[in-house]
């Protein structure tokens, strides 16, 4: 499967999407393209997979410790550890990853929150930074019990939501206030630990303000499908500042392929139709390419025998599932997305 013809040197993020997710055709010629990225200096792959949870991954990957059922049960959320073909990618990058300088390494990111149809609590985040800082702060009265933040309804109910009570509001004040220390205390804390170390705690404290906002935005008593657009732009626009941050730290050591649905991926506005209603959003690709223009390539994924009827903007089609896998460009792309 060649792709020279449709990747090029100037692409930074490379998008990779799929209509659905498992293990198919389509996911493991998604692996097999991202192997040869790779031999053409893509460092760096994110998924959308908690980001916080991503460390156990990469860690092992990157050999600094784990196994790899560890890595699997522990690096992924949103039931990804599941799948045969992540346990592939993820044992294919610690092997290629095994003999190699840290600098020429592929590096394992995740670009999501810990929320969908359920967000966890700010808390153990906030408690991460707060340690990394050595601040003393007690935040379980504010915090109260998981249950409360990570059951169902506290996102499908907005009368049985957290997110838009006093606690919530000052937890999020406070999460604002830790963010702002990690960038005061830098040299110290740096100088004290490592630069990884605070890059981790400063990931934290962005995934607390990402649950408090999308905790926030669940309580909105709105007609419903306004409330689910406006909960999946929330998701999405962390997911673009993620993707974003991942290219700042990977700035200098080659290209982020991403692996996503299409939905999160695709140039033009999101559209979904769930429990009878129609959700519109502004996902991740349609922010990235605005923010990124054209050193952002959208690849959709197609399974089966006919390529979906919307590509969303899409720059090519990897179309697999009907004999050998093909990647073409996509018969709607402007000339400059090539």
């Amino acid at each position: 499967m060649e792709h020279r013809h449709v990747i090029n040197d100037a692409h930074e993020l490379i998008g990779l999407g799929e209509p659905a997710h498992g293990d198919t055709a389509l996911a493991d010629a998604r692996f097999d393209l991202f192997t040869r990225l790779v031999e053409d200096g893509v460092r760096s792959i994110a998924v959308e997979s908690d980001r916080v949870a991503a460390f156990a991954a990469d860690d092992y990957v990157q050999g600094r410790g784990g196994t790899l059922d560890t890595a699997m049960s522990e690096g992924f959320t949103h039931g990804f550890g599941a799948f045969a073909v992540n346990r592939r990618l993820i044992a294919w990058m610690r092997e290629y990853n095994e003999h190699r300088a840290p600098a020429d390494r592929v590096a394992f990111h995740g670009m999501d929150g810990p929320f969908e149809f359920t967000a966890a609590s700010p808390r153990v985040h906030l408690e991460h930074v707060r340690d990394h800082l050595g601040l003393d702060l007690d935040l379980a009265p504010l915090a109260g019990e998981e249950e409360q933040w990570s059951r169902t309804e506290a996102v499908t109910d907005p009368a049985a939501s957290p997110g838009d009570t006093p606690g919530a509001h000052r937890l999020r004040a406070i999460a604002d206030d830790l963010h702002a220390a990690l960038y005061t205390q830098a040299p110290q804390s740096i100088a004290a630990t490592d630069r990884t170390a605070w890059d981790r705690a400063r990931i934290h404290a962005t995934t607390a303000l990402g649950l408090l906002r999308y905790h926030r935005q669940a309580a909105q008593r709105l007609d419903e499908a306004e409330r689910w657009s406006r909960l999946s732009g929330v998701r999405d626009a962390l997911m673009a500042q993620n993707l974003l941050d991942i290219r700042n730290l990977e700035d200098g050591r080659g290209p982020t392929a991403v692996l996503a649905h299409n939905i999160h991926l695709q140039r033009n506005e999101s559209r979904m139709e769930m429990a009878g209603m129609n959700l519109t959003w502004n996902g991740t690709g349609a922010i990235i390419a605005a923010l990124l223009g054209p050193k952002y390539l959208f690849i959709a994924g197609a399974l089966g025998s006919a390529a979906p009827k919307d590509l969303g903007g899409a720059d090519a089609v990897l179309h697999a599932g009907d004999g050998e896998a093909t990647l073409t460009p996509a018969p709607e792309a402007r000339p400059h997305q090539r």
